[in-house]
């Protein structure tokens, strides 16, 4: 695949582009194991400024738009991964919304969970318990949680399912 294919690719699973430019520079993979350990090495060498990227490439939980352009398969991928908010009650849904603007405020970032497979519940009992974090270890705590989409992100790319 060129280059240019591979990086609107990768940018899918992970909007840094300094991990997208690193994924590149390691390129061929010979198998989803070797993308995989290589895209945490990439992600270990970014930074907050790189983070901030990353996380614009994502719809605030509970909205489908984020701030940055995403790919259509990043956009599917979201909502996918975001569906089980639309299920949850009005309520939780208003006061993810409300943890959403709280979270925005005190870190200036939207909250950023790896949110697969967990309930509007969990999402609005982790946004809360992460409020109380300070931002040092906020947007650590963010940053792995994106690692974690992205490693998800990879695995739907190629086509593995485990």
């Amino acid at each position: 695949m060129p280059a240019v294919e591979a990086a609107e690719a990768l940018r899918s699973c992970c909007g840094s582009s300094r991990w997208v430019k690193e994924m590149i520079r390691r390129r061929p993979f010979g198998s989803v194991p070797d993308v995989l350990a290589s895209a945490d090495e990439a992600w270990d060498l970014t930074r907050d400024e790189d983070w901030h990227e990353a996380f614009s490439h994502h719809p605030r939980i509970g909205d489908r738009q984020p701030d940055a352009v995403q790919s259509s398969r990043a956009a599917d991928w979201s909502a996918g991964e975001q569906s089980g908010v639309h299920a949850g009650s009005d309520t939780v849904r208003a006061e993810l919304a409300k943890v959403n603007r709280e979270y925005e405020e005190r870190f200036g970032h939207i909250y950023i969970v790896c949110a697969t497979g967990k309930s509007p519940e969990e999402l609005l009992t982790i946004a809360r318990n992460r409020l109380s974090n300070s931002p040092e270890k906020e947007i650590r705590v963010a940053a792995e949680e994106q690692r974690k989409i992205t490693q998800l992100r990879l695995r739907k790319l190629f086509g593995d399912t485990k």
